[in-house]
């Protein structure tokens, strides 16, 4: 059965894989998203948040196409069974994809890696304006789309509002970016990361490596895990999380519009 569920019910269902839902948790906690959820015998079996994106989780995830196919969605995304499962069902009524990316590798750190003597920093706003190129070329070559042709505004505000909230590092030396990232979500139990850049003038240096050490590092001070998940055949990226003891746990499914 479909419902609308409350919070109570979501972090009951989140606490269930913290790793897999930390996206669903971290909106279900700021309170301010539509959610529909398949409800069993036990509980919530199924999680679907709508926004922007579709990120469903769990079984019965057909359950939410025809929510899916009434938005203006550009991406559906999440677990590989439960996103497989949703759009099974929907892509009858949803408008042909522009990319389906399966078997995305969820990577997850619980153990401090070594030090990696960065500059990193958390950023300001007076980093906006060298962060927003910066974040804008790292979203379109995640996603092949430059969100500064489509959104500028909307874009530069929400590049403020993760300074704002204190989910943006840096590492800069002389005006270049040598290290960044952002968190997509943080609840008690994880930090789920987007966005590992760093200038392609200062690539195969070591600079991922030591700032994403100093990054995670920092981040276990207040969370019991690091989590991420990549491309898989973004094989630099599949190295540094790798080398710096990140292990694999599931995998992702993104359907791009």
């Amino acid at each position: 059965m479909l419902i609308d569920p409350t919070l109570d019910q979501m972090l009951a269902y989140c606490a269930g894989d913290p790793v897999e839902r930390v996206f669903l948790e971290d909106a279900a906690r700021r309170g301010h998203s539509r959610f529909r959820a398949v409800l069993g015998d036990d509980g919530l079996e199924g999680l679907c948040y709508f926004g922007a994106n579709v990120v469903p989780s769990g079984r019965g995830c057909w359950e939410f196409a025809g929510d899916a196919a009434s938005r203006a969605t550009r991406m559906i995304i999440g677990d590989e069974e439960a996103v497989g499962e949703l759009w099974s069902a929907a892509q009858v009524v949803m408008p042909r994809p522009r990319e389906v990316r399966p078997r995305q590798p969820v990577y997850v750190l619980d153990e401090a890696p070594a030090p990696g003597s960065s500059g990193l920093r958390a950023a300001t706003f007076h980093d906006l304006d060298l962060l927003v190129p910066a974040c804008a070329l790292t979203h379109e070559e995640e996603l092949g789309v430059d969100p500064l042709e489509r959104d500028p505004v909307g874009f530069r505000r929400r590049t403020a509002a993760q300074i704002e909230e204190g989910r943006s590092w840096l590492w800069v030396e002389n005006g270049t970016i040598l290290f960044k990232a952002e968190a997509s979500a943080w609840t008690p139990s994880a930090v789920q990361l987007q966005q590992v850049w760093v200038d392609p003038e200062a690539r195969r240096m070591g600079n991922a490596t030591r700032g994403f050490s100093d990054l995670c590092r920092l981040l276990l001070e207040f969370t019991p895990t690091v989590c991420l998940f990549v491309r898989p055949e973004n094989e630099p990226a599949l190295r540094l999380y790798e080398k710096i003891g990140m292990r694999q746990e599931g995998t992702y499914r993104s359907v791009l519009f």
